[in-house]
Formats: structure tokens, C-alpha cells, sequence
């Protein structure tokens, strides 16, 4: 019996080290959303919103005061940025975030970078299941400029399953596009069969980057079209509306 429990035991802590977690993707404001994933090590950010305009975000308060780590999308290379009060934000000395994709498609910026969770001078990401404070806003140009505090919010977090590291997990941005899109996958896409809503064949395209494609079919008529996602040991179907 004792070596039961203790197999039970290990097996959960096992599970627990391995859990990811995510807050899925959650509208900040009108046109603009977030997504915050962790692993072990890890914090993965994404942020999707307009191609003309600056993007920030910053993590474990209600105002500048409490949230002093933020990141920042502006037309500077400097994504890292800590509060000086009510004022603009200045970069860090210290560049954490490491940008993985900076995709615009049809005016649409999608941002996704990643740091470690625990990273010296800046907010500090638990991988579990507990809410994480906020605050955003958004500028009226690129260029990083004063901005009073839009507003706040608490992003919940749940576990991500099993099935959210299969292809089925996989995301297509934009959705409408106008042919231009990007996919993006938690698991490793080798190719995209492309084929029209009766079955028609279209293309083949062959993934270079194994988590992210950015796939380019202007000129299609538009319509709905299925797109077969595959590598060596799984494939998914997924719908992409061309407009």
C-alpha cells in the first residue's frame, strides 16, 4: 500500500511540473486582446491589435504604481519598460521579453514574446492557476508617448489539457482574411493541404518555421476552405473564410 501512495504521489507531482496554464485569449479593449501562457520556466505573451499604434501592458497592479513591469510594442526596439510614476515609461537597462513573432496582416499586429518567469527587477509569473492583474493601453501613433492609464483588469488562468498541444489546438489569425493569414500551433505543422469546402484540391504548403505559417492564397475566390494540418503523428482540419 505504501508504495502505491507513494507512486500515486510522484506521478502527481510529476503531472503538477508539467502543467501548463493560460489565460486564453481575452479582449482588453475594442480591437486589442492579450493572452498570457506558462510552463516550468516560461511566460509566453501575446498581443493582438492595431499595425498603428503603440500596445502596452503591464503585470501585477491596478495603476503605474502597483503594475511597474510592463511590456511595451513601440516603434523603439525596447519591449521592456518599468513605471516612473503617472508619467511615460521608461526601458529597462535590461531587455527580458524575447520577441518569437511580430506577424501585421491586414493591419492587425500580432506580437508573441516570451521570457523567463522569474526575471531580476521585473514582475514575477507563477505557473498555476491563479489570476493575474493588469493594466493597458494603447497609443495614437508607433511612437511611444505619454498615455494616461486606459484601464485595468484581472486576467483568470485555467490548465491547459492535453489536447491544447495537439494540432487541434492550433490558431488561424486573421479569421476572415483577405488571403493573408498566419497559423500558429502549439505542436509541431509540417504541411497544410489546402482544399475548397467540396473537396477540391488547392495546394501544398510546406512549413519552414514548425510552429507558425504564414500563408499567402490571394486570389482564391472567396469562400470557406478547409486546411489539413499535419505532421508525423497527428493531422487536424480547421476552416479559414476568405473574403
Amino acid at each position: 500500500m505504501k508504495k502505491i501512495i507513494l507512486s500515486t504521489f510522484a506521478l502527481f507531482v510529476t503531472a503538477f511540473s508539467f502543467a501548463q496554464f493560460t489565460t486564453g485569449t481575452q479582449e482588453l479593449t475594442t480591437g486589442y486582446s492579450a493572452k498570457i501562457d506558462t510552463d516550468a520556466t516560461t511566460v509566453t505573451l501575446t498581443l493582438i491589435g492595431s499595425s498603428t499604434v503603440w500596445m502596452g501592458i503591464g503585470f501585477g497592479g491596478a495603476n503605474m504604481s502597483t503594475a511597474n513591469d510592463m511590456f511595451i510594442w513601440n516603434s523603439s526596439t525596447s519591449r521592456d519598460y518599468n513605471s516612473i510614476g503617472q508619467g511615460q515609461p521608461s526601458a529597462d537597462a535590461s531587455q527580458s521579453w524575447t520577441i518569437v513573432t511580430d506577424n501585421v496582416i491586414s493591419n492587425t499586429r500580432t506580437v508573441v514574446a516570451t521570457r523567463s518567469l522569474v526575471s531580476a527587477g521585473d514582475y514575477t509569473f507563477l505557473n498555476n492557476n491563479t489570476s493575474i492583474p493588469i493594466i493597458f493601453a494603447l497609443g495614437s501613433g508607433t511612437n511611444l508617448a505619454y498615455h494616461p492609464l486606459r484601464s485595468a483588469t484581472i486576467l483568470t488562468r485555467s490548465t491547459l489539457g492535453v489536447e491544447d498541444f495537439s494540432l487541434a489546438a492550433t490558431s488561424i489569425y486573421p479569421n476572415p482574411s483577405n488571403g493573408n493569414f498566419v497559423v500558429k500551433t502549439k505542436s509541431a505543422l509540417e504541411s497544410i493541404n489546402i482544399y475548397t469546402q467540396t473537396g477540391a484540391f488547392v495546394k501544398t504548403i510546406k512549413v519552414i518555421s514548425q510552429s507558425s505559417a504564414e500563408v499567402n492564397v490571394q486570389g482564391l475566390s472567396t469562400g470557406i476552405y478547409l486546411l489539413e494540418l499535419k505532421n508525423s503523428n497527428d493531422k487536424s482540419w480547421k476552416k479559414v473564410i476568405i473574403d
